[in-house]
């Protein structure tokens, strides 16, 4: 009984962590009230659910516990009346029509004020949000724990200072917020896509929780070309799932994928979007949903349009400079213009402080030796990525190829 609890807790925190916080953030007035007395009811469910039985919906019975338990923290400070009508939702736009009534979202676009910098909007609401650990948090950030502890611990006190309503904005204040929502989305999604570290590939909690809020977003806002698009990135990610590792869990590269195990009804789903994405300006999210869709059209690997897909980079960095960007772009370089040049490209990111320790540039920079015949620097290169490697199933693939 023990271990079906334990079991039950760990997947009620996966599956159930955004809706029991945000239903508690609502009635709690703090954020930092809410995630404790959501841990709390996390701690009693571990000790309840072994005397009473696992109930039968466990979000509703932390839900319950955690509210009540911030019912009373508030009750005793003597502020419950004064401070709530800062958290009731606002349930209509401008126009007096009906918003999309989910309090994650409410959660997420709580996070994102303007009033945060944009970074900080992110890292709080994968925080809060998603239940992800400061040190996942700092590793998508690539910045050290401590300094991402502080980061959220500072946010946290500022929606609680500046009185922040806990709501889905108005129609007239989206366009400031949704660039972060976005690319909190888009986050989440990633860290759920390959995991930080631990023993599997992936998340898939995080994974369809970013495909969830992707799709509420664009519900939200049906005429954003960059939700639109974002979605669809999501959706043709998502779709090579299944082949990304082999039947004993060993890392499959995409040159190696069986392109039949990609799910053909996401990918069918993502080109639509990518074509409706196209109505609109092309931004971050919509050249790299038409990239993902250059992968997904390719029948096999020789069929890839590296071409298309090394333009698509270059208009990318251009738009959005981004280190990681560019170590994308010369992954398209080593297959148009072959792995020597793209060597030489790569030289000017290797003193990016932002890529000192992600272990992507040493494993591309090992792919590119391997592919030049160099096995010496090949060989320490690997060594170097699985050094800042913590995914087994990563790790382990690197073991391999130096082997």
């Amino acid at each position: 009984m023990a271990d079906a609890v334990t079991q039950a807790v760990a997947e009620a925190h996966s599956s159930e962590w955004a809706f029991v916080l945000a239903a508690t953030a609502r009635v709690a007035a703090d954020l930092d009230l809410a995630e404790d007395c959501v841990q709390d009811a996390y701690a009693q469910a571990l000790v309840h659910w072994k005397e009473q039985g696992i109930p039968r919906r466990p979000g509703a019975w932390l839900t319950t516990v955690a509210t009540r338990r911030a019912l009373e923290v508030r009750r005793r400070a003597a502020v419950a009346e004064r401070k709530l009508p800062l958290l009731v939702p606002d349930p209509v736009d401008d126009t007096g029509a009906e918003v999309f009534p989910d309090d994650r979202l409410r959660l997420v676009f709580t996070c994102c004020h303007p009033a945060l910098a944009q970074e900080t909007q992110i890292a709080l609401t994968l925080r809060l949000v998603c239940g992800l650990s400061s040190a996942e948090i700092a590793k998508a950030f690539l910045v050290k724990e401590t300094a991402m502890q502080a980061r959220i611990t500072r946010a946290k006190h500022k929606i609680s200072r500046s009185g922040i309503a806990y709501r889905i904005p108005r129609l007239t204040e989206l366009p400031e917020r949704i660039d972060a929502v976005l690319d909190v989305v888009h986050l989440v999604y990633t860290a759920g896509h390959t995991a930080a570290d631990g023993a599997e590939l992936t998340r898939p909690d995080l994974a369809q929780r970013g495909t969830d809020l992707a799709r509420m977003v664009r519900l939200l806002l049906p005429d954003s070309g960059e939700a639109t698009a974002l979605l669809a990135l999501l959706l043709l990610t998502q779709a090579r799932q299944s082949a990304r590792v082999d039947a004993a869990g060993q890392l499959v590269l995409m040159e190696d994928q069986d392109r039949s195990l990609w799910d053909r009804s996401l990918i069918s789903e993502g080109l639509a979007l990518v074509h409706e994405a196209l109505g609109w300006p092309a931004g971050r999210f919509g050249l790299m949903a038409a990239i993902a869709a250059v992968h997904a059209e390719a029948e096999r690997w020789e069929d890839t349009d590296w071409q298309e897909i090394l333009g698509l980079y270059d208009l990318l960095l251009a738009r959005w400079p981004s280190p990681v960007i560019a170590l994308n772009r010369v992954v398209a370089l080593s297959y148009v213009e072959g792995p020597k040049a793209a060597l030489d490209a790569l030289t000017s990111l290797a003193d990016d402080p932002a890529l000192a320790t992600y272990p992507y540039l040493a494993s591309t920079r090992a792919e590119l030796l391997r592919r030049t015949g160099n096995w010496t620097e090949a060989v320490a290169a690997y060594e170097e990525a699985l050094a800042f490697t913590s995914n087994a199933v990563e790790a382990a693939h690197l073991a391999r190829r130096i082997q």
